[in-house]
């Protein structure tokens, strides 16, 4: 199989969720740790973090897809799998809601698709966060022009901010989630009819990580 270009596995996911929940701020409202977010999602999965650094052309496929660019070129993919086979990729992803910070973890299935999104932490008012049927409405959702606040996704009254943050935020992870899978079939042609899922992010990108920034939820995809 060819080696990946530029992706390095960190083994250690346990020290990895300790970290960005150890990242937040104090103040911060934390709701799910990443072991659980990653547990509700994959249950029995076997999951792998792994480390992307995306090119300037990578970064500007993502803003294309997304309609904004990418805080970050640095990506972290959560790869599950379960008897070899994959069964989704999580992502956590950082922002401003209002003026202050929230962090959610988007997962995608193996056809491209939002499987759920959940909510790890929250410093807005308590006011501000929709209750958990509105995050429904994501799962299945492909990267379209549909995924659009008040088109396939709902608002919320009284928190409008924080559903188009949302929304946002599971646009960006889809973006870059296919942007990995471009690279690693323009990478591994020869690899897409042997390998089932060549175009899964833990099958693309090397150099070792760089430390983690320390202002920042280790982890998380982008911040606004």
């Amino acid at each position: 199989m060819p080696r990946p270009r530029r992706l390095a596995p960190i083994r250690a996911l346990a020290a990895g969720a300790a970290l960005l929940v150890a990242a937040a701020p104090a103040a911060a409202r934390v709701l799910l740790t990443v072991e659980e977010a990653l547990a509700l999602a994959f249950p029995g999965a076997a999951i792998e973090r792994h480390t992307v650094f995306l090119t300037a052309d990578e970064v500007a496929r993502a803003a294309e897809l997304a309609g904004e660019r990418p805080a970050s070129a640095i990506v972290h993919p959560y790869v599950a799998t379960a008897a070899g086979e994959l069964v989704g990729t999580a992502y956590f992803d950082s922002h401003v809601v209002r003026t202050l910070a929230e962090t959610v973890m988007v997962t995608v299935d193996p056809e491209d698709r939002v499987g759920r999104v959940e909510v790890l932490s929250f410093d807005e008012p308590p006011d501000y966060l929709p209750r958990a049927e509105w995050y429904r409405q994501f799962a299945g959702r492909p990267l379209d022009a549909e995924l659009e606040l008040r088109r396939a996704i709902r608002p919320v009254a009284g928190a409008t901010l924080t559903a188009r943050a949302t929304t946002d935020a599971a646009r960006r992870v889809l973006a870059l989630h296919r942007v990995l899978a471009e690279t690693s079939r323009a990478a591994h042609p020869s690899s897409a009819a042997s390998a089932g899922r060549p175009d899964a992010p833990g099958n693309a990108h090397p150099p070792p990580p760089t430390p983690a920034d320390p202002t920042r939820p280790e982890g998380a995809v982008s911040s606004r």
